[in-house]
């Protein structure tokens, strides 16, 4: 059933968001002569490596740079890039992995081949479903570009600060997936853009309702600070990024 909403979904969404995305694509062209699409490497299912097509928001050749986590004021992103990544338009291109069978609409965030190496055993778990365009971690960290503003080294920030909240709550929705459940999300995605201290209400409600501990219910709330944890399956912070061989 999940599949074949999936397929529906995404079929429409392309459908309907067609015009916008020519246009939008149209204009990135314009900007600097290159493709407007960033074909991402990401490791999906069963770690098994996809191709998600991502509309570009950074300068040709970003990813060569050696960096996986954005900040705000990232001086790759390029000026039209601003508006791609606040209206999440980027996003919109991977409906046509979701159609393909690469991504769900809802699931753990894909993650980049040097990332996943760094997994622990517990966070290995990820990989037993589909990848989503969204999830808790999505709508609770939706201001990830923000968390790393004016960071000398965004990267260790991410795994000290975000990639814990964001790991615990994939597991957790792994362990109690199902339709209903991405409705909820699908429309808490929505509503996170116009109303967000309701939707993290909502979220953290839904998260305690699932059976998370207190510790992530008020991580998902975002009403305190996040302090630096360990990723699930470890006792220590992230000191350093270290890439296992």
């Amino acid at each position: 059933m999940k599949r074949g909403f999936d397929i529906i979904a995404s079929a429409v969404g392309l459908l309907v968001a067609s015009p916008l995305l020519v246009t939008i694509c149209f204009m990135i062209w314009l900007q600097d002569r290159h493709s407007p699409f960033y074909i991402a490497e990401r490791v999906g299912k069963g770690h098994r490596p996809f191709r998600m097509v991502k509309i570009r928001s950074m300068i040709v050749k970003a990813d060569q740079t050696g960096v996986d986590s954005t900040a705000g004021d990232d001086r790759r992103i390029t000026p039209l890039g601003h508006l791609v990544r606040k209206l999440k338009l980027d996003e919109l291109s991977q409906l046509w992995n979701v159609l393909k069978g690469d991504m769900s609409l809802v699931g753990p965030r894909p993650n980049v081949p040097r990332e996943v190496a760094m997994y622990t055993s517990e966070e290995n778990m990820l990989l037993e479903i589909r990848p989503g365009i969204t999830d808790f971690s999505s709508i609770v960290f939706a201001d990830e570009g923000d968390i790393l503003h004016r960071t000398k080294d965004p990267d260790l920030r991410y795994h000290q600060i975000i990639r814990p909240w964001k790991s615990r709550l994939g597991l957790l929705y792994v362990k109690k997936s199902g339709l209903f459940l991405d409705l909820k999300l699908i429309f808490l995605t929505f509503t996170n853009s116009l109303a967000r201290a309701w939707t993290l209400q909502k979220v953290s409600q839904i998260v305690s309702s699932l059976g998370g501990d207190p510790e992530l219910v008020e991580a998902a709330s975002r009403r305190k600070a996040l302090s630096p944890k360990p990723p699930p399956g470890s006792d220590q912070v992230v000191q350093k990024r270290v890439i296992k061989q």
